[in-house]
């Protein structure tokens, strides 16, 4: 009797550190998914110089590269920055409540040079969620990243100070 009360403990040991790991595996991968993402929209953001939106801007990039990698997550953004809660769009619109659910965030902000005032750069805010395979989702994480310095950019956004 005693040898199968102790071979269930390692049993359930053995189960409880598998979890871990898979729960361990499973946000690294949806990290690194979430941050090559980040990494596109700042190269399209740079590419194209600035957040453009009508046809061939960036907006429109990076919606179409969004649908084609089945990125699908929404959340909240703060105020005053630029969102995008349409896909099929190709237009952002500006945060005025936190009650509408965006794809991503951006906000532009003007650089803090002293020779070139206008230059500046742009805040991206995605969001990826820590999900389970067999218990669902989790949490919910935002990844931020900044883009270079863009000199006159073509958005015609409004740059926030810092």
């Amino acid at each position: 009797m005693r040898e199968a009360i102790g071979g269930t403990w390692i049993m359930q040991l053995v189960i409880v550190f598998m979890l871990l790991f898979v729960a361990f595996l499973a946000l690294t991968l949806n990290y690194s998914k979430a941050f090559q993402v980040k990494n596109d929209i700042l190269t399209m953001i740079e590419k194209k110089e600035g957040f453009t939106s009508g046809n061939n801007g960036s907006i429109e990039l990076i919606n179409n590269y969004l649908k084609s990698s089945g990125y699908n997550v929404t959340n909240t953004c703060p105020r005053g920055s630029y969102g995008v809660s349409n896909l099929n769009s190709s237009t952002s619109e500006k945060v005025s409540n936190n009650s509408r659910k965006y794809y991503y965030c951006i906000q532009k902000v003007k650089s803090p040079s002293n020779n070139n005032d206008e230059k500046s750069y742009y805040k991206v805010e995605i969001f990826f969620y820590f999900n389970l395979p067999v218990i669902g989702d989790l949490f919910k994480f935002r990844i931020n990243g900044t883009t270079n310095d863009i000199i006159k950019s073509n958005d015609g956004l409004r740059a926030i100070s810092e």
